[in-house]
């Protein structure tokens, strides 16, 4: 009985919560008619990832390319994950959604990130455990939260599966890696994980949760470990990915539907 009523108590609370603070389009802060909604000029500006697409990492492959093929960066040197995907292209609306969540502390951002990233990675396995990318104490310190952590905790909470924060270490700190090449970025997290917890991931399909891909070394550097520690399959789940200059101007995304 008291299920049924909370809904008719709630709802005025809202409305009026609403009028006060309505809801605004995560992207440029227009309002919108709902929660976790982009107005219509951010919407047309978001690249959605998908087919086709590198079957390893869910790099964008031209669109006669078969559905079960590799892009030439996989088959040269095939990364420690056995599968990658992105909801969206970073950039626009995207890229201001990762800032305003790690930079803006627009923490309940998390769960409009998630629900587009459980799309794009398709059905996760009931036995499935979610672990986030982690980040070092220090940076922790200055910023207060992980990101990756808040985005596994929503995809755990969504799908209802089993979530190991404390699974992956991250045991060095390392510099920023933007304007690095891939050679860079892997040097520069070499030696920076461990697995603190392999009870957690040994035998365990495990989804590696990040913000961002860009050359995929971080979660490569993460991989290695969790497969050292016994784990079965390694899949990565990040929101956006960095796409080359060249995919964009061949129009390499699409657009799906929020």
């Amino acid at each position: 009985m008291a299920t049924a009523i909370l809904p008719v108590l709630v709802a005025p609370l809202k409305a009026a919560f609403d009028l006060v603070l309505p809801p605004r389009c995560p992207g440029c802060g227009e309002i919108v008619d709902g929660d976790d909604r982009f107005c219509a000029g951010c919407f047309a500006q978001l690249h959605f990832l998908g087919s086709p697409q590198c079957a390893r990492c869910g790099d964008p492959l031209p669109h006669d390319i078969d559905a079960a093929a590799e892009c030439g960066a996989c088959l040269a040197d095939p990364p420690a994950f056995d599968r990658a995907r992105a909801a969206l292209a970073y950039g626009g609306p995207t890229r201001q959604v990762v800032l305003a969540l790690k930079h803006g502390r627009r923490l309940h951002l998390a769960r409009l990130m998630a629900q587009a990233m459980r799309r794009a990675g398709g059905a996760i396995p009931d036995d499935a455990v979610i672990v986030p990318v982690p980040a070092h104490r220090w940076r922790l310190w200055r910023r207060g939260f992980n990101q990756a952590a808040l985005l596994a905790r929503q995809l755990a909470l969504q799908g209802r599966h089993d979530l190991a924060v404390d699974a992956l270490e991250r045991i060095k700190p390392t510099p920023m890696t933007k304007g690095l090449s891939r050679r860079q970025r892997q040097k520069n997290v070499a030696g920076a994980f461990r697995v603190a917890r392999p009870d957690a991931v040994h035998g365990r399909h495990v989804v590696l949760v990040d913000d961002v891909m860009t050359t995929g070394a971080t979660v490569s550097a993460c991989a290695v470990k969790l497969k050292r520690a016994g784990a079965r399959h390694v899949e990565v789940l990040t929101f956006a990915r960095t796409l080359r200059d060249w995919q964009h101007a061949e129009g390499m995304t699409g657009h799906g539907q929020d």
